[in-house]
């Protein structure tokens, strides 16, 4: 496993902008087989987005209408953007609550999070309806819900041999087969699950 996080303090063990990736040992049911991007991790904790689990019953579509988030009456019917965008279970935590995980092709000044030079957090209804109206980010998934720590807590899980963690690309993010993005992420680092040593601090 990458990076030495025994000191929290030290800004060089964040890893913000990565991805973490379950250990087969994981005992939280939240978490098996999860794969999380990493939005914000600093001294004051961490915040991500699980990008390989599916919304039950709810497509875009859907959600517009249930959001009142209406075509201009030139437009038939919603984007392909939005008819493509996934809703995915994004964490325990505010789980009533969306997060449009994108491409930095959209920015709002006073809503987007820019987690690195390419991908944006944005929470607001403004988004949903650029996608709607074929206005919104190239890429784009929306997340009910986060994955939180506090303090410490993330670095701890890491050293109880909780997660590994590995750099994203745009399918690891945004590729529609989800069921894949696990064991294409553990590839990444040349490691199969029964490869995994239980051993903390090695793969």
């Amino acid at each position: 496993m990458s990076g030495n996080l025994s000191d929290p303090s030290s800004e060089e063990n964040f890893l913000e902008g990565k991805m973490l990736i379950a250990m087969p040992s994981m005992d939280d049911e939240r978490f098996e087989r999860t794969l999380i991007y990493l939005c914000v991790h600093n001294g004051d904790g961490a915040m991500g987005i699980v990008v390989n689990k599916p919304a039950p019953n709810i497509t875009m579509p859907e959600l517009l209408d249930q959001l009142s988030i209406h075509l201009p009456s030139e437009e038939p019917t919603y984007s392909p953007q939005a008819i493509a965008c996934p809703i995915l279970v994004g964490g325990p935590v505010e789980s009533a609550r969306g997060f449009v995980l994108h491409s930095q092709d959209y920015y709002s000044e006073e809503s987007t999070l820019p987690v690195d030079s390419d991908i944006g957090l944005t929470a607001n209804v403004e988004i949903l309806r650029a996608i709607a109206n074929g206005r919104g980010p190239d890429r784009a998934l929306l997340a009910l819900g986060y994955a939180g720590w506090a303090p410490g807590q993330l670095e701890a899980e890491i050293q109880a041999n909780g997660w590994l963690h590995c750099d994203p690309d745009p399918e690891l993010l945004f590729g529609p087969n989800l069921d894949a993005k696990y064991h294409t992420a553990l590839a990444k680092l040349g490691v199969r699950i029964s490869e995994l040593s239980m051993e903390a601090g090695h793969a």
